[in-house]
This record gives C-alpha cells, structure tokens and sequence, in this order.
C-alpha cells in the first residue's frame, strides 16, 4: 500500500524560509512523477512543483524562483525547500505521486488520480 506522509510545516514569518519533506513508502512502480501541492481556505488547489524519475522538474510561475523540489531515492523522501516566504504562501501543503514518468502530468494530478498525503500546514505572518 502506497503512503505519503508531510511533514515540516509550521508558522513563520515573511521573508523566512521552511523545508518540508515528504516520506514515500510501498511504492511498487518502475516510474513515477511526485509533487507538491498547496490549497487555501476558500481557494483551488494548486500545484507548485513537481518532480519525475528522470529527474525533469516543473513549477508553477508563482513560485518559480523561490521553491526547489528535490528527491532523496535513497531515503525515500521528498523535499520542498520554500525561501522567501510570504502572506500569501500560507496553505496546506500536500504531496502526491504518480507512476507516469512525467513532472508537468504531476503538476496537473487532482485528489482522484495518484496517491496523496494528508498534508502539512504552513502559515505566514506578515
């Protein structure tokens, strides 16, 4: 059974900085495309970056300058380092997979496709 689980979430002030991780476990596919994604109080879920096996990655325009993805293989976890904080980054934050080998499919997954976490919030103060 595949499982996603966050971590790393908190609350902050603008301008600082936070990793969150992701553990990955039971993954039984060749290929796969992970991502992060985030969703307001009253807002759409949005996916800000997304990594593959290939190690191909993709960011929302938002978001671009100011956070990595990364991947640990070897430890099965996931990373999203978010520099530069600000107000409007508070969300909670989810990751996903996906077993397509492909980081823009995973910057488009929604709640019914992939394997999902349960999430990790993250809030800003101005």
């Amino acid at each position: 059974q595949v499982q996603l689980a966050e971590s790393g979430g908190g609350s902050v002030q603008s301008g600082g900085s936070l990793r969150l991780s992701c553990a990955v476990s039971g993954w039984r596919y060749v290929s796969y495309c992970m991502g992060w994604f985030r969703q307001d109080l009253g807002k759409e879920r949005e996916g800000v970056a997304a990594i593959d096996s290939n190690g191909r990655t993709s960011y929302g325009d938002s978001v671009k300058s100011r956070f990595t993805i990364s991947l640990d293989n070897a430890k099965n976890m996931l990373y999203l380092q978010i520099d530069r904080l600000a107000p409007e980054d508070t969300a909670m934050y989810y990751c996903a997979a996906h077993p397509a080998d492909a980081a823009d499919i995973c910057m488009k997954l929604t709640p019914t496709r992939g394997f999902w976490g349960q999430g990790t919030q993250v809030t800003v103060s101005s």
